[in-house]
């Protein structure tokens, strides 16, 4: 069974939002073993969606379509459709009573006539009624292809998907397909390829992928069988040895983010984390507080962006200001400390440095030192990130999570570096 994914929306095109919903829709998809052979993004343009919506019938099995069933003049997918299928359009009563149910229901203005749009199925489709949002689904024969059309907006296409499509295509394929994804941080994508060349040359079942993010690679294992069993026995393995070559850099072999994986630590351990920030200006508990259930092992972060805060927050002794620097290995170890100390917590976290782009006191843009206070560790380390704040400030965040990572899984802490 092969699908072919297609995004509608000019928005996607325009880069103001992220298709965040072809990547669910693969996952998904590639569980039941339904293999995803290509995605378009195409802009709100009839003549342009049906030529994607023909592309795609010509060469997949089934098409699936995000987007455009809106009530605007702009949500051109369902008359696309139709077009496609050189079709009329029937209004649909029943659909318009559940319009007008549902508008009243969060409105007590009256419903624009232009939300019966959304009532109008091609002729030969049927409709999925829909139990978010207003806008039903289609289900209609396009060529040698069976096309779903569903909602753009994430928790109503996934409800659709849930209730309607994957059960319809569940059993269709004639094979699983499972992955494992392996995360790396403090390790650049090519020397992380260099050292799984000979595995990416060699393997065809499982394959083996790098998707390099700023401050992480991820390794990803796909291997494709009859049954998911088989599929995870012929992951294993792999998976055993990329971990062997890659070393402690691996922070999690199933997906889950560093925040997660240090929070997960910070719970078998039953101990907290603090924070003292400045030029991640709250990025490393923002990322903390995302996880679930962070209450239970994060106690705070105090941003300190000024020589004044440090001091009259965390309590950084003046002679370390004046002397070390706001930048230096000191500073950090007293800032981890002082957050230890401001929300009594067993783990103190540092980081300072220079995102950029100018020098600040002397010190080099990029420049990043990140420290670990915890009754048993004080430890320091400073490297030089290249690129722009983005870039630095997100170095830090990796450079600090992983440092708190490596303390709390017992294994080498590192030490200051020049460049990442």
């Amino acid at each position: 069974m092969r699908a072919e994914i297609v995004a509608v929306g000019t928005e996607l095109l325009l880069g103001q939002i992220v298709n965040t919903n072809a990547r669910w829709m693969g996952e998904r998809l590639a569980a039941i073993g339904v293999d995803v052979v290509h995605e378009q993004v195409v802009g709100d343009n009839v003549d342009r969606i049906v030529a994607a919506l023909r592309l795609a019938a010509s060469r997949a099995d089934a098409v699936l379509v995000t987007g455009g069933l809106g009530p605007t003049g702009d949500d051109l997918t369902r008359d696309a459709i139709a077009t496609a299928m050189a079709v009329g359009m029937v209004r649909r009563p029943e659909l318009e009573d559940m319009l007008r149910e549902r508008f009243a229901g969060f409105s007590s203005s009256p419903m624009p006539l232009s939300n019966l749009r959304q009532a109008d199925v091609p002729e030969g489709a049927r409709y999925l009624m829909p139990e978010r949002g207003t806008a039903p689904g289609l289900v209609a024969p396009l060529g040698d292809a069976t096309l779903y059309a569903m909602a753009g907006v994430p928790g109503e296409m996934q409800e659709m998907m849930e209730r309607f499509v994957l059960p319809a295509l569940a059993g269709t394929g004639d094979a699983v397909i499972a992955s494992t994804v392996l995360r790396i941080t403090g390790m650049g994508e090519s020397a992380v390829a260099e050292v799984l060349e000979d595995l990416f040359a060699s393997s065809s079942t499982p394959t083996v992928a790098y998707l390099a993010s700023m401050g992480e690679v991820r390794v990803r294992l796909t291997a494709k069988a009859v049954a998911r069993a088989e599929a995870d026995a012929l992951l294993r393995p792999v998976a055993a040895e990329v971990r062997a070559r890659l070393g402690d850099v691996v922070f999690s072999e199933d997906d889950a983010s560093l925040e997660a994986t240090v929070g997960e630590l910070l719970q078998a351990r039953g101990v907290r984390i603090a924070c003292g920030e400045s030029l991640t200006g709250g990025g490393v508990a923002t990322r903390l507080t995302s996880v679930a259930g962070a209450s239970a092992w994060f106690a705070g972060s105090a941003v300190v962006y000024t020589a004044t805060a440090k001091h009259e927050v965390l309590g950084v002794p003046m002679e370390v200001i004046d002397g070390d620097g706001l930048v230096s290995e000191a500073c950090a170890l007293a800032m981890a400390e002082g957050a230890r100390r401001t929300f009594r917590a067993e783990v103190g976290l540092g980081l300072t440095g220079v995102a950029g782009p100018a020098p600040h006191d002397g010190v080099a843009p990029g420049t990043v030192v990140v420290a670990v206070a915890a009754d048993d560790v004080r430890h320091a380390r400073a490297f030089v990130s290249r690129g722009d704040r983005e870039r630095v400030r997100r170095w830090a965040e990796q450079a600090g999570l992983d440092l708190v990572r490596r303390y709390l899984q017992g294994i080498t802490l590192p030490v200051s570096s020049t460049t990442v």
